[in-house]
């Protein structure tokens, strides 16, 4: 049970309402962890490809892993503290991909469903730290 959260995680995107479940949460997340991956790879072999791939794998693989994480916290702040870096990595994986269309790094139709993907995440993430910052166990 994710502390003071049962085991529903909620987001109001597009002013329509739907929940997710904490295994549906993490099976988005790992997905969401293999396109940036791919992303990565597509990027071109130049300093600023690389640097860019490089940032954006980290950030966007440690959406995932720390989600993981947070659902094993020893306790409510300690969930609390990991849902904050999910919340800072996916803001920082949106980041690295708007620097990837501004530097003209690989074609913006194609990856501006994976921006909007971290942009939703974010959203998600930041909804779940206020929750369980309300519902003080």
């Amino acid at each position: 049970m994710i502390y003071g959260l049962g085991l529903m995680i909620c987001s109001d995107l597009w002013k329509m309402r739907f929940v997710m479940t904490r295994e549906e949460l993490k099976a988005r997340t790992m997905n969401f962890a293999v396109r940036v991956l791919k992303m990565a790879d597509a990027m071109p072999r130049t300093v600023s490809g690389k640097t860019v791939a490089n940032q954006v794998a980290r950030s966007g693989c440690s959406v995932a892993s720390n989600y993981r994480a947070a659902l094993r916290g020893k306790s409510h702040a300690d969930f609390i503290n990991k849902i904050t870096t999910v919340l800072e990595e996916a803001d920082e994986t949106a980041l690295w991909i708007e620097v990837r269309d501004r530097a003209g790094l690989l074609p913006s139709k194609r990856l501006n469903p994976l921006h909007r993907e971290a942009e939703e995440l974010t959203k998600i993430f930041n909804a779940t730290r206020t929750t369980a910052r309300n519902h003080k166990s």
